[in-house]
């Protein structure tokens, strides 16, 4: 999906969350958040959210003389996430339905997003989501493409929510032991998004198969993949795409079983897929 009218104040927006983040003087914000609204002018409507977002990430980490802008707030992630992690697994040990607390799970960490329209409580979404239906409902179909898939590749979105997919690659492999999981990362620091580093740190070389996807976008933009993610991705039995930008440049796609599982957190997402800003999806094209 490209770009809406939307966006271009949402994109502005984030430059005033960045200048917070790593705590710019009063100058150094001006001169981020005026550079941001001067690009914007030439944004292309015929770009993805996350194909604009890339180049603005680059101009902003160029002035503020820092490559990866969310370094600190990601580390805290990370941590604010871990820390649930023994009342997760107590949850799936106990739970009737293993994958569908698995993918409730993995959906309730997509609220992780710095560059959301809104944001929403963590522990908050971890106390509700197991009793939320999923507005756009094809877990059933998710399940069978499971039972009969080889290879998987599950795009990764945000650090800190991929502590949570951990724990959705494990049940996976517990449940489909013959499945070949792929966890696929972003190649550079973007946003807060996951790349190779932080995957590192929690340990999914040692889970399943890490890729790192080359893309420089805060979602999975096909044509800056490397090859190697391209034959991965098309390959693949299933693909599961976590997150809001990764749908973004992913609809529409070339290729199918592709299962959406996502937040809804900005007005633009929710009437591409005529939802509402809060609701959880599980779509399967």
């Amino acid at each position: 999906m490209t770009i809406d009218n939307e966006c271009v104040g949402c994109i502005i927006n984030q430059s005033v969350k960045v200048a917070d983040a790593i705590g710019a003087e009063e100058a150094l914000k001006r001169t981020l958040v005026s550079t941001v609204e001067d690009m914007s002018k030439n944004f292309s409507f015929s770009k993805t959210p996350p194909e604009i977002a890339a180049d603005v990430y680059e101009k902003m980490s160029q002035i503020a003389e820092k490559q990866d802008l969310y370094d600190e707030v990601k580390a805290l992630s990370t941590q604010k996430a871990r820390s649930f992690v023994p009342s997760l697994e107590e949850k799936l040990f106990t739970c009737k339905d293993k994958l569908l607390t698995a993918t409730k799970i993995a959906v309730a960490g997509n609220v992780i997003d710095l560059a959301a329209q809104v944001e929403f409580d963590l522990n908050e979404e971890l106390d509700k989501v197991f009793h939320t239906e999923f507005s756009h409902n094809d877990f059933e179909d998710l399940q069978t493409e499971l039972e009969s898939a080889k290879s998987v590749v599950i795009l990764g979105d945000n650090v800190g929510e991929h502590i949570f997919d951990y724990l959705f690659i494990q049940t996976l492999q517990e449940l489909y032991p013959k499945l070949t999981c792929n966890y696929m990362v972003r190649g550079t620091p973007i946003i807060n998004d996951v790349t190779c580093k932080e995957a590192k740190e929690a340990g999914f070389e040692k889970l399943c198969n890490l890729v790192d996807s080359g893309v420089n976008t805060p979602g999975f933009v096909y044509s800056r993949a490397t090859k190697e993610a391209q034959k991965l991705f098309d390959e693949a039995d299933l693909v599961i795409s976590k997150g809001m930008g990764n749908y973004e440049c992913l609809s529409p796609s070339h290729r199918k079983n592709i299962c959406f599982l996502l937040k809804v957190k900005c007005n633009v997402v929710a009437n591409s897929l005529s939802k509402e800003v809060g609701d959880i999806i599980c779509k399967l094209i």
